[in-house]
């Protein structure tokens, strides 16, 4: 239900926009710590294998991706004063604190004992990033109905996000450096756990933020059934969010390949592990540019060809990347930085499009499930994650991957492959699914002013 009309049509606020950003900027104090740096704390810190490392990496955000709708089940059913999803910044702050720094803490225990603190802390803390991050995303589906304002409102959480995750990026290897210095007598563990009890510090502030500047304006309408397995049918005959699911899927194979394997490859084949915090920095600045873009993109171009368009770009680039001499750090920058303008436009525009799914489907259902359509998004997410940190494990180790060693030849191209061609591969995958998506502008425009007018699917040509 559309609580007042003209309010939801007029622009948002600076100051929304912001305090929304804020959200994003707060999650990437632990999405871009997943996404740049645990893979090799977990091989070259906690002492795991990279087989053993991909599996966890499998299994874990498997067990979390399962969990994803059912938050969203849970935040859609949620009613407080405060709405439906807001209260879910405040409630999840202590636990997402709690669980970074466990997360990075190394026990004294034997091989095994230590495999299983990974798996259970690592656990929770996706845990706790599922409880506070899927309302923070459905926040978005219900903030405005205007599409144009949410391309706007996302480019916004995004340039949050690649501005947390430049920090993350940058500072990570220098705070741990430093705090374990101070604090540790040189141990790196005390460095990461002093690291992420700050990045924790700074979220909580963030989410609060988030929580005091943004309102929801939309909500289900008045008498609306809430059976969660019609939650889950609607989905399922949602075919715009269906090929959003399977896109989203293939792009965090790609993302997550390049962002966890540019550690490996500076440390490793380009022998400058000085650069990572540099080169992952870079990385981070070309995407939140690449997101600023995209509402004046999108001005000019219909969100699914500008998404072909961009990720044909990423598959290509991804693959001529292949071909640069390691020596070459000029030209690795600079793929890297095209690559990342290339990427950044893509989370604004899915998310986007995924607030436009839960119109489409209340527009031919009649109910609204917002958080359901995000959390059951994360699940892709996460679950292309989950892919993409099993065979990254599995062929390091198959190649013969040894830790804080110099690299076999066949460990060194397997490096390689997991920043180049492979994630190219998969991107070049993703245009073709792009294609299949069916709400071009003119039909989401009719779909919105169908629900505006409180008309439905009967009154509609489609």
């Amino acid at each position: 239900m559309i609580k007042n009309k003209a309010l939801i049509q007029t622009p948002l606020s600076i100051k929304e926009k912001i305090g929304y950003a804020a959200g994003d900027v707060a999650s990437n104090f632990y999405w871009r710590i997943f996404d740049v740096f645990l893979f090799i704390f977990y091989t070259d810190v906690f002492g795991l294998s990279a087989a053993a490392v991909g599996t966890m990496m499998l299994v874990t955000r498997l067990i979390d991706a399962v969990t994803d709708p059912l938050m969203g089940a849970l935040a859609d059913r949620t009613h407080t004063r405060f709405g439906k999803f807001r209260p879910y910044l405040l409630w999840g702050i202590i636990p997402i604190v709690a669980a970074g720094i466990l997360t990075f803490t190394v026990p004294d225990f034997d091989e095994n004992g230590k495999l299983l603190w990974a798996y259970g802390t690592y656990i929770f803390m996706m845990l706790t990033y599922t409880f506070i991050n899927v309302p923070y995303g459905a926040l978005l589906g219900v903030v405005t109905s205007n599409t144009q304002e949410r391309t706007t409102l996302t480019s916004f959480r995004f340039i949050g996000a690649f501005s947390g995750g430049t920090l993350v990026a940058y500072l990570t290897p220098e705070l741990v450096d430093y705090f374990s210095h101070t604090f540790g007598n040189g141990n790196e563990v005390v460095g990461w756990q002093c690291t992420m009890g700050l990045y924790g510090l700074m979220s909580a502030i963030l989410f609060c933020i988030t929580f005091f500047t943004t309102q929801e304006r939309i909500s289900p309408p008045k008498n609306q059934k809430t059976p969660i397995s019609q939650d889950i049918k609607d989905l399922l005959n949602n075919k715009p969010w269906l090929v959003l699911f399977s896109l989203a899927l293939i792009i965090m194979l790609t993302i997550t390949l390049r962002g966890s394997s540019g550690t490996f490859y500076f440390k490793y084949y380009v022998q400058r592990e000085d650069l990572i915090g540099t080169f992952a920095m870079v990385y981070m600045l070309s995407l939140a540019f690449g997101a600023a873009s995209t509402p004046l993109l999108t001005r000019y171009f219909d969100k699914t060809k500008l998404l072909q368009y961009l990720m044909l770009i990423v598959g290509l680039l991804s693959i001529i990347f292949y071909f640069i001499p390691k020596d070459n750090l000029f030209l690795i920058f600079t793929l890297q930085i095209l690559i990342g303008l290339a990427l950044g436009p893509k989370s604004p525009l899915v998310f986007s499009m995924y607030a436009d799914t839960a119109d489409y489907s209340q527009w031919r259902t009649g109910r609204r499930a917002t958080a359901m359509i995000f959390s059951a998004a994360a699940f892709a997410q996460k679950l292309g994650g989950a892919l993409a940190g099993g065979l990254m494990g599995w062929l390091l180790a198959s190649m013969g991957y040894v830790a804080n060693q110099m690299q076999s030849g066949a460990s060194m191209h397997g490096i390689v492959l997991l920043m180049t061609l492979i994630p190219g591969v998969f991107a070049l995958i993703a245009v073709f699914i792009v294609r299949l998506y069916p709400l071009k502008n003119k039909q989401m425009l009719q779909v919105q002013n169908a629900l505006n007018t409180n008309l439905g699917k009967e009154d509609v040509s489609y």
